[in-house]
């Protein structure tokens, strides 16, 4: 049979796409066209591949799975992965040749076995080919198609002689391993978000590298805060919260630990976010929980994104509501605290801290000089400016068009797109100014990212 055969007689080759293919590509292209076979050995971290094969598709691969009926009847089904990749799934060999479809000369881009388990391991290394995913390894090793493999098993497995000297083998053959965590007593697997940036990067430009945000502790606030005139009057804001949730979110993708302050927007399902939340309503809440939480714990990156409350009733407050027959009311405002400004004040570290500036119908050098003073004014890191009088811009809009700033007051602008998309810029280029050891300057530029 050749090549071309072969291709057209794996799975899915009729006119029909399957409906979880409909999120391939929902995240990015950076690996679009790639055929990634994903193989799942008898780990009980296997649960985690559906996660794994999602996000791969959703930055544009096409994912195929391998396991062993063994692995299927233990830890996963079949179904499972046809579902989450819309994909048929190897679970044994016949005589269509899956593991010559899936793995001889240039029939795929990448062979991906996560979890792998020693005895996998061990197999691989000695030529053995008793199982649908080992049979697919050792075709892969003669192909020369490239292998990524992402161990766990208990520490005290990781640590023994001929399983280190089976991974030394592997590796001196080119073969990639995404190195466990080791903690409390198990060598664990590489978070998904960590494999996901491995694969990217690897067939990425090298100028072009995406960092992660493993274990880093994130704290953003969101959303608008309220004063009260009367129980049941308030002085508020438009804000919808949409940036500060998108940047939470993003930056959990990353793999940060995320912790969000949100006060009043658009945003009501909080439930659903896979999220620290904690809800405030005023300005003075906001502050109380963004000091709690500066001070009492670790963070590396506060983004200062709600729109606070800038003024509140002076005075004695009405505890009953206002009778508008009474006639007129003149009302005195005070400003509210500023809570960026305590920021560097609380935090138990030098945290990394991102400040927001928000101007109506004002031009570009006018919003660039007002965030470059507000960002010296909080001892900020990173000021994000924008101007929602501009079409397509306003509070509420899904899009944004900003500028980010920093203390050498060099510019990136972002022009019109959405919050998600300025919010996955905005984070690469802390990533990488986090991983150069360079937290005082920008360490993107337009060779890294798409900016005008």
């Amino acid at each position: 049979m050749d090549k071309e055969k072969r291709k057209g007689s794996s799975s899915n080759s009729g006119n029909t796409t399957h409906p979880s293919k409909d999120i391939v590509g929902s995240d990015g292209n950076e690996i679009a066209g790639k055929k990634i076979v994903l193989c799942i050995t008898g780990s009980v971290g296997a649960y985690r591949a559906i996660d794994l094969a999602r996000m791969l598709m959703r930055h544009g691969a096409n994912v195929y799975s391998v396991m062993s009926e063994r692995v299927e009847s233990t830890f996963i089904t079949s179904d499972m992965m046809k579902w989450a990749t819309g994909n048929d799934v190897v679970t044994k060999l016949t005589g269509d040749l899956e593991h010559i479809v899936l793995a001889d000369y240039n029939m795929s881009s990448l062979i991906l076995v996560y979890p792998c388990t020693a005895n996998t391991i061990g197999k691989m290394a000695n030529g053995i080919d008793d199982t649908p995913v080992t049979s697919v390894l050792s075709v892969a090793l003669g192909s020369k198609i490239p292998i990524m493999i992402a161990p766990a098993m208990h520490e005290s497995m990781y640590d023994n002689y001929f399983i280190k000297k089976n991974i030394s083998r592997l590796k001196d053959q080119g073969i990639e391993f995404l190195e466990p965590l080791v903690s409390e007593g198990k060598a664990k697997l590489a978070p998904v978000e960590q494999v996901l940036i491995s694969v990217i990067n690897k067939f990425s430009n090298p100028a072009r590298t995406i960092f992660s945000l493993i274990g880093k502790n994130i704290l953003v606030t969101a959303g608008s805060t309220l004063e009260h005139i009367d129980p049941i009057r308030i002085i508020t804001n438009l804000s919808s919260g949409k940036m500060g949730i998108a940047i939470a979110n993003e930056a959990k993708r990353m793999g940060a630990n995320v912790t969000i302050v949100y006060g009043h927007g658009s945003y009501l399902h909080l439930d659903s976010l896979d999220l620290n939340v904690i809800k405030v309503n005023s300005n003075e809440q906001m502050c109380d929980a963004v000091i709690t939480e500066l001070s009492s714990k670790r963070y590396d990156i506060a983004f200062l994104a709600a729109a606070v409350t800038d003024f509140t009733p002076a005075g004695k407050k009405f505890t009953k509501k206002i009778d508008t027959r009474a006639g007129k009311l003149l009302l005195s405002l005070s400003p509210t605290k500023k809570i960026i400004d305590q920021v560097k004040h609380v935090s138990k570290n030098d945290i990394f801290l991102v400040a927001f500036k928000a101007e109506h119908n004002v031009s570009n050098s006018y919003i660039i000089e007002k965030a470059y003073q507000k960002l010296k004014e909080c001892n900020g890191n990173l000021v994000v400016a924008n101007d929602i009088g501009r079409k397509g811009s306003e509070a509420g809009s899904d899009n944004n068009e900003v500028f980010i700033i920093d203390r050498q007051k060099k510019v990136i602008h972002l022009p019109l797109q959405n919050k998600k998309d300025v919010a996955r810029k905005l984070l690469d280029i802390i990533a990488q100014s986090i991983h150069t050891k360079n937290p005082k300057q920008i360490g993107l530029d337009s060779n890294n990212l798409s900016f005008s």
